[in-house]
């Protein structure tokens, strides 16, 4: 057949096996493999697709509008990041803390920052959902050597043991979340301002 080998004349007979109606259960998909490379053997091939009607219905639980903003941790958890660190209006608030890390969304007012600081065990990320920011950073409080600008959808990436800080520099709040690894507060911290997060973390051991 037109110097083609016997198996992709007759597909159907070759590949009984594969041969199911289009709706039919398990799903397979039609490969015609001749039209791209010459001499490879056209038939069914399975795609691996479970039929619609076997699978349960599922609540959607990623829903933010759906969610309170709050420490689901350490329990297996779904959330739509984005919009639940663009409706958190806190400072800082802990979304979810496990054994290894912890995720947190902060609100960072226009023309403040989050502090400078230094986690000495614990690498930080941290990504923009809104506005922009100065990050700096460096390996000691006066020696910020490491400035650049920040702005949505970039990530932040701290190393532990480095000083860092993120200030405001846009026109409506710079909203973030944060994950530390390992954690880094408390569970269910809920931080209303910076002032608040300063004194609560004074009393810590």
């Amino acid at each position: 057949m037109y110097g083609y080998p016997r198996a992709q004349a007759f597909p159907m007979y070759v590949y009984p096996a594969y041969a199911y109606p289009s709706n039919a259960y398990p799903y397979y998909a039609y490969a015609n493999m001749r039209a791209y490379r010459p001499g490879y053997v056209t038939g069914y091939y399975p795609a691996y697709m479970p039929h619609p009607g076997s699978l349960p219905a599922i609540p959607r639980s990623d829903v933010a509008e759906a969610m309170e903003i709050k420490d689901y941790g350490p329990n297996p958890t779904v959330v739509n990041i984005e919009q639940m660190t663009t409706r958190n209006d806190t400072f800082r608030t802990a979304l979810w803390t496990g054994k290894h890390f912890q995720v947190t969304v902060m609100s960072i007012p226009v023309g403040e920052d989050i502090g400078l600081e230094v986690h000495p065990a614990t690498d930080q990320f941290i990504r923009i959902e809104q506005g922009q920011g100065l990050v700096q950073m460096g390996d000691a409080q006066d020696q910020l050597d490491f400035q650049k600008m920040a702005h949505e959808n970039e990530t932040i990436m701290v190393p532990a043991g480095t000083w860092h800080n993120v200030t405001n520099t846009g026109d409506r709040p710079l909203k973030v979340y944060v994950i530390y690894a390992p954690p880094e507060h408390p569970h269910g911290t809920v931080h209303a301002t910076k002032a608040e997060a300063t004194a609560m973390e004074k009393h810590q051991p």
